[in-house]
C-alpha cells in the first residue's frame, strides 16, 4: 500500500516534462512517481500523436514500473497539463486516513484480443491483484483508471493475412471497442457484474457501468496501463477522493451535489476526473444532438468540450482530466466522475461527519 501526494501542472506542450522541476521542489524524485496522467492537445483520435510525443518524453524518465497515461484532446477551455501520482508515505498529523494507488500493466493485448473476452479478463485479473495489493474495502475504491491499445491498418491487414477477423475493421471504432473491454473488467474485477454480464455488455448491451471506471485507448501502446486510487485507514495524507456520475452531457448538478460535499467536509477540489461521451440514443432530454453525425468533428471531440466546460467551471480552472468515449463507465449518454480534493485536520478534529468514504 502506497500513500500518495498529487501535483497538477500545466505544460506547453506534449513534450514538456517541467513538471519535474516542480516535483523536486516539493522534496521528491522521479523514482517517487507512481503515475503520470496527462491531457494533451492532439486530436484524441488514432492519428493523435500528441500522446505518442508526450509517453515518449515522460517515460525515460521514470522508473519501469511507472505508468504513464496520456488522454489526447483539450477542445474548449481544457487546459494541457499533467498530473503526477507521487509515492508520499509520510504520516501527516491530523489525519488517520488518505489517499493510496496501486499502479500495473497488463501483458501485452494482442491484436486478435482488443475489445474482446481476452482483453476484458487482462483487465479484470490485473485490476483484482492491484486491490489485494491495496488491501482495501472495494467501497473505498474511487477511480480505476485504464490505457488500453487500439487497432491499426497494419493490425487489421496482418490478422485478415491469417485468416482472422478482427472486432471491427474501423480503427476509430476499435478505440471504442478497447475502452469498454477494460471497463467492463473493471466493473467485474469491482464486483459490480458478473463474468455473464461482461461477456453480454461486451456483445453490445449497454445495460452494465461502471462509475469507477475510465478508459481511454490509443495506438503509443500495446498493453493496458491501470491506476487504482481508494482511500484506506493505513494511510496518513490529506487527501480524499469521492466518485458519482453524470447522467448526460448537461449534468451540471452532479458535479455541483459532489462540490457540496466535499465543501461539508471541509476540503477542496485538487482534481476531476471524468468521463463523457454523446448520448448514443442521438437525444439529450428530449432534443436532438448531431455530435454523432457531424462529419467534420469527431463525437468524442464534442463530448470533451461540452463536459470539459462544466468540470472547469466548479473547479475554477480547465486543468481537469476529461476523457472522451464513456463506453460502459457511467450510464449511456453520462459518465463516470472521481473527484480528488484536500481536507484540512483543523475541519477534521471539529466536524462530527467523519471523513470521505
Amino acid at each position: 500500500m502506497t500513500g500518495v501526494r498529487l501535483l497538477t501542472v500545466p505544460t506547453t506542450g506534449p513534450d514538456d516534462t517541467d513538471a519535474l522541476k516542480v516535483l523536486s521542489e516539493n522534496g521528491s524524485a522521479p523514482g517517487d512517481i507512481l503515475a503520470v496522467i496527462g491531457k494533451t492537445e492532439g486530436n484524441g483520435c488514432v492519428n493523435d500523436f500528441s500522446r505518442t510525443l508526450a509517453a515518449a518524453s515522460w517515460g525515460p524518465r521514470l522508473d519501469a514500473e511507472a505508468i504513464t497515461v496520456f488522454s489526447g484532446g483539450t477542445e474548449g477551455v481544457l487546459a494541457p497539463h499533467v498530473n503526477l501520482l507521487v509515492a508520499d508515505d509520510s504520516h501527516d498529523e491530523g489525519h488517520d486516513r488518505g489517499l493510496v494507488a496501486a499502479v500495473g500493466t497488463t501483458p501485452v493485448i494482442p491484436p486478435d484480443d482488443l475489445g474482446r473476452g481476452g482483453q476484458l479478463e487482462a483487465v479484470r485479473d490485473t485490476v483484482a491483484k492491484l486491490l489485494v495489493d491495496l488491501d482495501v474495502a472495494l467501497e473505498d475504491v474511487h477511480l480505476v483508471l485504464v490505457k488500453c491499445p487500439l487497432l491499426t491498418s497494419a493490425d487489421i491487414a496482418e490478422m485478415r493475412s491469417r485468416g482472422v477477423e478482427p472486432v471491427t475493421d474501423d480503427t476509430y471504432e476499435s478505440m471504442a471497442r478497447s475502452r469498454a473491454a477494460s471497463s467492463l473488467g473493471i466493473a467485474s474485477a469491482l464486483g459490480e457484474i458478473d463474468d455473464e454480464t461482461a461477456r453480454a455488455a461486451l456483445a453490445g448491451r449497454r445495460d452494465a457501468w461502471s462509475n469507477r471506471a475510465s478508459a481511454s485507448s490509443g495506438a503509443e501502446l500495446d498493453s493496458c496501463h491501470i491506476l487504482v486510487l481508494a482511500e484506506s485507514s493505513g494511510a496518513s495524507n490529506p487527501l480524499r477522493a469521492l466518485h458519482t456520475e453524470m447522467s448526460d452531457a448537461y449534468d451540471l448538478a452532479a458535479l455541483q451535489d459532489a462540490a457540496a460535499v466535499i465543501a461539508e467536509r471541509g476540503g477542496r477540489i485538487r482534481q476531476l476526473f471524468l468521463k463523457a461521451e454523446s448520448d448514443p440514443s442521438g437525444t439529450i432530454r428530449g432534443l436532438r444532438h448531431t455530435m454523432l453525425t457531424d462529419s467534420d468533428i469527431n463525437a468524442t471531440r464534442h463530448a470533451r468540450a461540452a463536459v470539459g466546460a462544466l468540470a472547469a467551471a466548479v473547479k475554477g480552472d480547465g486543468a481537469v482530466y476529461v476523457s472522451g468515449g464513456a463506453e460502459h463507465q457511467g450510464r449511456p449518454g453520462g459518465g463516470s466522475v472521481t473527484v480528488v480534493y484536500e481536507v484540512d485536520p483543523q475541519h477534521l478534529a471539529t466536524s462530527t461527519g467523519g471523513t470521505a468514504r
